[in-house]
C-alpha cells in the first residue's frame, strides 16, 4: 500500500496578546517604597565603614525622616479615608491596605531602630567614654547635682496638668515630649485624680552633661526625661505616683491652604503655620513599660487605634540626640574633613563673567565648591555693568544666607532684582516668609510664583551691559541655593553664557512673574508644559534607535520615580531591547526584572556620606545626550511644579557626566539593587571603592 504524502503543515505561532503595562502587579506602592528608602538609611547605622558618630547621625536622620513620613504621607492617607477621598494608585492598593502594610513594617523597623541604639551604638559610645547614665546608676553625688538642676531649671517652668472634667486632656504640641502620670489619692481640693499630663519644657535641652568631677573621664550625659521621671513626685505633693511614662504624639503637619480665591498667599500661609503644631494625631509613641490601661486611655484621648500605637524602648524624642554631636569633641569619630575643589578660573580673584564667557562650567557639589555660585552673585551685585538679576529661591538657608546677602546688596546698589520665593517649600515656609520680608525691605521685587504650582526650578539670570549689547549669564542647578546643603548633598551647578539658554531662562522668568501664553523653548525643557512630553519622546527615540539596529541606552538618576506614564514608557523601551539603568535614591514604583516587561531594566540606590540629589537624564541616541534637571520623575514634579531640565552641550562635559554615572552603576559597596518583588539588597561583592569616595578622590584632590 502506497503511503500518501501530505504537504508539510506550517506551524503557526499563536498571536501573543500585548502585555497590559498598567497592570497593578507591575507597580510598587509609593509609600511602601518611601519606607524602604528610610530602611536603607537606618541600615547605615550598623555599617562599619562609617565612623561611629556618623552612624549615630544615620539613625537620627532615619528618625527625622520617619517623623516626616507620618506627618505627611501617613497623615495624607488617613485624611483621604476620613473624608472619603480615597484614590487607588497604579499599584491597585486601597489606602486602608497601604496603612496596614505601613503599620506592620513600621512597627518592625522602629523596634530595630531602638535595638541598634541600645545594643550597638550606646555600648560603642561607652567604649569611647561617652556615657548615657540611667537613673539606677546615678551616684549620690550625681543625684544631688541633678536635684539642684531640677530645682533651678525645670520645676520653675514645668506645668503639670491634672485630668478631670474641668481640665480635659490637653492639646499637646506635635512631637513634644510628655509624661502620663498615674496618680492615687486626693489633691488639695479633694479631687480623686487618676491621671495627669506633664509636658516637658520645650526650651530645655534634652541631654544634660554632668560636670567632669561627678563622672570621671569622658562625657557623662543624662536625659532630661530621666530627670523629670526621677522627680515626678515633686510635682504632685501628698499624692502617690503609681506610674510615670513618657509619650509623644505625631500630628498631621501638611499645610492645608486652599489656593482658590486667595488674595494674599503670604497672609494665608502665616495663618496656617500655627495649626501645623496641633493637627490631627496620626501616631502615638509610649514607653514600652506603659500599662495597657494607660495606653488605652491615651489612644482614646487622641483618637487613635492600636495600629497607630508604637511602644519604644528608649527616648520617644530620639531625634533630639542630635545635640550630642555639639557636646562632644571627637573628630576621630566623624568623617575626615575635606576641602571642595575650586575650579580653575572661578576663584574669588577671577572675574567670573570673563570665565563663563569663554566656556561653560559644570560643578559637582560637594566635591567642587559652591563658592563660585555665591561669587557670581556677589560680583554681579558690585559690577556697575550688571543691570538686572533674577533668581528663584526654594530653600536658601534663611535670612542669613550668603546668597540672600548678595541679592540685598545688589538691590541697594541700584540693580533691578527680582526674586521668585516659593513660600510653600515644606517645613521652610516660615523661614521663607521672613526671607521674603527682608528682600522686600531692601527693594527687591518679590513674587511668589504661580498659585497652584510650586516653583522648584533653580535658576539665576544676570543681565550685563557689555559695550552696546546686553548679555545674559545663567546659573541652572539640580539643588537648592543653600550653601550648607551644598556641602552635604550631591548636586550639579551649570554656569553658561549661551545666548539660547539665556533666552529660554528669560522666558521662564517672564512666565513666573508676568502673564501670557506658553512660549516655545529652544533648549530648556520646562514643567509643567514640555518636560514630561519631551522625556517620553526621548525614551521613544531609544526604542526607534534599537529597532534600527543601534544600541538603545537610557540612564536616569534622580530621587524618585513614581510617574505612571514614564514607568510605562520605560517598560516599552525594555520590551524593545533598550538597556536601562535607573539610579533612584528614594521612592521607585517601577519593578525591574519582570519577564516580558522589564528584563532590561536595573534599579540601583546609593546611600552614603552625602545625600544623592543630582537629577540627570542620559539618552544614548538623542541629539542632546545628557540633561541635568531640578525635577524628579514624579507626578508632582512633572505636572504640578515649575521645573527645568537643561542640556549639557559641551562634548567634554557630556563625557564627564557619563563617566560619573557609570561610577554609580559599577559601585559595589554603596549600591543597593531592587528586585521585581520590591526588595532592596546591598551589593558587597567586588573590590571597587564606594562611589562617593571615588568622586571625592577625583574631584577634591
Amino acid at each position: 500500500m502506497t503511503e500518501i504524502e501530505t504537504p508539510n503543515e506550517q506551524t503557526v505561532e499563536p498571536v501573543k496578546e500585548p502585555i497590559a503595562l498598567d497592570n497593578p502587579a507591575y507597580y510598587i506602592n509609593r509609600e511602601v517604597s518611601n519606607l524602604a528608602f528610610n530602611q536603607r538609611v537606618l541600615a547605615q547605622a550598623t555599617a562599619a565603614e562609617h565612623p561611629l558618630l556618623e552612624r549615630l547621625k544615620f539613625l537620627l536622620i532615619f528618625s527625622s525622616n520617619l517623623d516626616e513620613f507620618f506627618e505627611i504621607r501617613v497623615a495624607g492617607l488617613m485624611q483621604s479615608i476620613k473624608y472619603e477621598r480615597e484614590s487607588i494608585g497604579p499599584d491597585g492598593q486601597h489606602p486602608r491596605e497601604v496603612l496596614r502594610e505601613i503599620s506592620e513594617q513600621c512597627h518592625k523597623v522602629v523596634d530595630s531602630q531602638y535595638q541598634i541604639l541600645n545594643d550597638i551604638l550606646i555600648p560603642e559610645l561607652a567604649r569611647e567614654n561617652i556615657y548615657f547614665l540611667r537613673r539606677r546608676d546615678w551616684t549620690a553625688e550625681q543625684y544631688e547635682w541633678i536635684e539642684e538642676y531640677i530645682n533651678c531649671n525645670v520645676l520653675p517652668i514645668i506645668s503639670p496638668i491634672g485630668i478631670d472634667p474641668a481640665h480635659p486632656f490637653p492639646r499637646l504640641v506635635n512631637k513634644s515630649l510628655n509624661f502620663i502620670i498615674e496618680l492615687e489619692g486626693n489633691d488639695a481640693f479633694g479631687r480623686d485624680l487618676n491621671y495627669a499630663v506633664v509636658p516637658a519644657p520645650r526650651s530645655l535641652p534634652r541631654l544634660i552633661e554632668l560636670p567632669p568631677e561627678l563622672g570621671g573621664e569622658g562625657h557623662n550625659i543624662v536625659f532630661l526625661s530621666s530627670m523629670i521621671h526621677a522627680h515626678a513626685d515633686r510635682l504632685f505633693p501628698g499624692m502617690k505616683i503609681r506610674g510615670c511614662y513618657q509619650f509623644r504624639i505625631t500630628r498631621n503637619a501638611d499645610l492645608d491652604v486652599d489656593v482658590e480665591g486667595i488674595a494674599d498667599l503670604a497672609r494665608a500661609l502665616r495663618g496656617e503655620l500655627h495649626s501645623r503644631r496641633f493637627g490631627t494625631a496620626v501616631r502615638l509613641e509610649v514607653a514600652d513599660n506603659c500599662p495597657k490601661e494607660t495606653t488605652d486611655f491615651l489612644l482614646k484621648e487622641v483618637g487613635l487605634t492600636e495600629q497607630e500605637l508604637y511602644r519604644v524602648n528608649g527616648p520617644v524624642n530620639i531625634k533630639r540626640l542630635f545635640s550630642l554631636l555639639s557636646m562632644v569633641n571627637k573628630p576621630e569619630l566623624l568623617y575626615p574633613p575635606f576641602t571642595p575643589k575650586m575650579p580653575k578660573g572661578l576663584s574669588r580673584k577671577d572675574n567670573i563673567f570673563d570665565a563663563v564667557s569663554r566656556k561653560d562650567y559644570l560643578l559637582l557639589h560637594p566635591f567642587e565648591s559652591f563658592t563660585p555660585v555665591i561669587q557670581l552673585l556677589r560680583q554681579a551685585a558690585n559690577d556697575p555693568n550688571v543691570v538686572a538679576i533674577k533668581q528663584t529661591l526654594y530653600r536658601s538657608g534663611g535670612t542669613n544666607s550668603s546668597i540672600v546677602d548678595a541679592l540685598v546688596d545688589a538691590a541697594r546698589n541700584g540693580k533691578e532684582v527680582t526674586v521668585v520665593v516659593e513660600l510653600r517649600a515644606r517645613f521652610d515656609e516660615e523661614e521663607n516668609l521672613e526671607l521674603a520680608s527682608r528682600l522686600q525691605e531692601a527693594g527687591v521685587v518679590v513674587v511668589y510664583g504661580v498659585v497652584g504650582y510650586k516653583t522648584h526650578a533653580k535658576m539665576i539670570l544676570i543681565v550685563r551691559r557689555e559695550g552696546d549689547n546686553l548679555k545674559r549669564y545663567v546659573h541652572l542647578g539640580t539643588g537648592n541655593y543653600h550653601s550648607g546643603n551644598a556641602r552635604l548633598y550631591t548636586d550639579y551647578s551649570y554656569l553658561t553664557a549661551d545666548e539660547v539658554m539665556g533666552e529660554d531662562v528669560h522666558r521662564v522668568f517672564q512666565q513666573l512673574t508676568g502673564m501670557g501664553k506658553t512660549e516655545r523653548m529652544d533648549k530648556v525643557l520646562h514643567a509643567p508644559f514640555t518636560l514630561k512630553r519631551q522625556l517620553l519622546k526621548l525614551i521613544d527615540g531609544e526604542i526607534k534607535a534599537t529597532a534600527e539596529g543601534q544600541q538603545g541606552r537610557i540612564i536616569l538618576k534622580c530621587n524618585g520615580l513614581t510617574e505612571p506614564k514614564v514607568i510605562q514608557a520605560l517598560y516599552k523601551a525594555s520590551q524593545a531591547g533598550v538597556q536601562i539603568d535607573l539610579l533612584i535614591r528614594g521612592m521607585c514604583c517601577l519593578r525591574p526584572g519582570i519577564e516580558g516587561v522589564s528584563e532590561n531594566i536595573r534599579v540601583f540606590s546609593t546611600i552614603g556620606r552625602f545625600l544623592e540629589h543630582t537629577r540627570v537624564y542620559y539618552f544614548e541616541n538623542a541629539r542632546e545626550k545628557i540633561y541635568c534637571a531640578s525635577a524628579d520623575l514624579m507626578e508632582r514634579n512633572l505636572t504640578r511644579r515649575v521645573e527645568t531640565a537643561f542640556p549639557i552641550t559641551s562634548a567634554e562635559l557630556v563625557q564627564r557626566v557619563h563617566n560619573e554615572l557609570l561610577l554609580y552603576i559599577e559601585d559595589s559597596r554603596q549600591r543597593w539593587c531592587l528586585d521585581k518583588n520590591g526588595i532592596y539588597t546591598q551589593v558587597e561583592q567586588g573590590i571597587s571603592a564606594p562611589t562617593q569616595s571615588q568622586l571625592l578622590a577625583q574631584l577634591s584632590s
